[in-house]
C-alpha cells in the first residue's frame, strides 16, 4: 500500500483540499501524514488540526513547520513569516520530514495555491517541490537523513468546469484560480469519505467562526456542500521514470 505525506500551508487546508483522500488512505491502512508549514504547536488552530486528523482516521500528530502565517504574525511568535524565512532553511525542514517518514506519494497545493491564491499556498508549492526533488539528492541536505525519492507529486486543483459548482460558495466563481480540465489528471468521487471530511472541516472551529471556508460552507443547504466538497482533483507529476505506482489517488 503507497504511503502518502500531504503538505499544506495551513491548518484547514488538508481537510478542504484533499480530505477525501486522505480519509480513503488512512482507511485503507496506508500510512498517511500530514505537514502543515504554517502556525506553531501548542496553538489553538494545532490543537484544531489534530482532532481534524484524528476525524480523517489518521493516527499520527501532525507535523508542524512552524512559520508564521503570513496575516497571522502571532500564530508562530519569534518564527518569521512562512513567505520571509530563508528558503534553505524551509526547504531543509521539509526533506527532513520526507526522509524521515519516506513516502511514495506526496500531496500539496497547485502553482496557484488553490482557488483562492493565498500567498502561504503559493509558498507551500513552491517548497514541496524544491524539497521533493532536495530529499533524493545525497549531497543536498545530509544531515536531513538518508536520500530518498517519491514515486509522484500530486497537486490539489480545480478545474475551470468546476467553477459553477464553486460558484454557489465564492461569488459566482469570480477571481477564482483554476486549470485547464485537460491538466487534470485524477478525479476522485470522494462523497464516500464525505462524513469524515466533512467532520474535519469542522473541527477547524476558530475558521469557521470568523467566517472563513468551514464557516461558510456551514451556512451553505447541505446538497450544495456535497457538490463541493464531494469531489477533489488533482495533477500528478511523474518523479521516477517508468516506476509503476499503485496510486491512493485513482479515480
Amino acid at each position: 500500500m503507497p504511503s502518502l505525506l500531504a503538505v499544506f500551508g495551513h491548518p484547514d487546508d488538508e481537510s478542504l483540499s484533499a480530505g477525501g483522500v486522505l480519509a480513503r488512505n488512512a482507511a485503507e491502512g496506508s500510512p498517511t501524514v500530514v505537514v502543515t508549514a504554517t502556525w506553531a504547536e501548542h496553538t489553538h488552530r494545532a490543537a484544531e488540526l489534530a482532532e481534524a486528523l484524528r476525524l480523517l482516521g489518521i493516527p499520527e500528530q501532525p507535523r508542524m513547520l512552524g512559520y508564521a502565517d503570513s496575516r497571522v504574525p502571532a500564530s508562530a511568535p519569534g518564527s518569521p513569516r512562512l513567505c520571509d524565512a530563508p528558503l534553505d532553511e524551509a526547504v531543509g525542514r521539509l526533506v527532513a520530514h520526507l526522509r524521515e517518514f519516506r513516502p511514495d506519494i506526496v500531496v500539496t497545493h497547485d502553482a496557484y495555491g488553490g482557488v483562492t491564491g493565498h500567498e502561504d499556498h503559493v509558498h507551500t508549492h513552491r517548497l514541496t517541490v524544491l524539497a521533493v526533488q532536495a530529499a533524493g539528492l545525497e549531497r543536498l541536505y545530509p544531515e536531513a537523513g538518508d536520500p530518498w525519492r517519491p514515486r509522484a507529486l500530486y497537486l490539489a486543483t480545480h478545474p475551470h468546469s468546476a467553477v459553477r459548482v464553486l460558484g454557489d460558495f465564492a461569488e459566482a466563481g469570480k477571481g477564482m484560480r483554476t486549470v485547464p480540465d485537460e491538466w487534470v489528471t485524477t478525479t476522485v468521487d470522494v462523497r464516500p469519505w464525505l462524513q469524515r471530511k466533512w467532520a474535519a472541516v469542522r473541527a477547524h472551529r476558530s475558521e469557521a467562526e470568523r467566517g472563513a471556508a468551514p464557516g461558510l460552507l456551514a451556512a451553505l443547504p447541505a446538497q450544495v456542500r456535497e457538490g463541493i466538497l464531494g469531489t477533489e482533483w488533482f495533477i500528478r507529476q511523474e518523479l521516477i521514470t517508468g516506476a509503476r505506482t499503485e496510486s491512493a489517488l485513482r479515480a
